[in-house]
């Protein structure tokens, strides 16, 4: 079981206010009806605290948002969707400084997946990994999006394709990428979803097109 403990903590730039932003029925309710625990994480058993910092404007509205502290993984990510899809759902004060920094720390816990015996030494090598693949990832990226520009070397697609199977990035993966993405359209996150028909997209597949064309335009 996937256990999402959310500490609905703001700390703003200005401690006077009587009153803070607030979503209805709380913002540990809402992360907990959206959450997909990213698949690295979760297979590596990652676990632990992700502060998000963000601004609201007078409607609710996000119009800022950034880690101020993560964890170095794919929870980063995550936590950072989950507050930008709050954003329209907030009940703001008048009082309410719209140029304050809010910052949520989400908590992300694992139970029932056999993470005690995972030492913290196996965390460290896991998150050092993921940084790693990472880099890779964004070469493959990269080259996909220049070659979409007309910028590209042809010769280094064997490269490319060796690395995408080193990485792991065939068919199976690129499809759970994509149900992710429909997943994330259909709780309202278009942002998050077309982000991930777009990593389809430039990992060299035309498997999402469809899915870009209906939803991104």
């Amino acid at each position: 079981m996937i256990r999402i403990a959310t500490l609905f903590l703001l700390f703003v730039s200005t401690f006077a206010q009587a009153q803070q932003p607030s979503i209805k029925g709380g913002l540990s309710a809402f992360i907990k009806r959206n959450i997909i625990y990213p698949a690295y994480s979760l297979h590596h058993c990652i676990q632990g605290t992700v502060n998000v910092g963000f601004k609201l404007n007078a409607k609710g509205e996000v119009y800022y948002a950034a880690i101020n502290k993560g964890m170095g993984t794919d929870l980063d990510d995550e936590a950072l969707r989950l507050i930008r899809m709050s954003s329209g759902k907030w009940t703001v004060p008048l009082s309410h400084d719209t140029t304050a920094l809010l910052v949520v720390p989400v908590n992300f816990n694992l139970d029932g997946y056999d993470c005690r015996q995972v030492s913290a030494n196996d965390i460290a090598l896991a998150i050092k990994g993921y940084k790693d693949e990472q880099a890779l990832v964004n070469v493959v990226l990269n080259y996909y999006r220049n070659k979409e520009n007309g910028n590209f070397k042809p010769e280094e697609l064997p490269k490319i394709m060796k690395l995408k199977a080193e990485l792991g990035i065939d068919d199976d993966y690129l499809n759970s990428r994509i149900e992710a993405g429909l997943r994330k359209y259909k709780q309202g996150d278009k942002l998050g979803a077309c982000e991930e028909f777009s990593f389809v997209k430039y990992m060299g597949s035309p498997k999402a097109k469809e899915y870009l064309d209906k939803y991104c335009k």
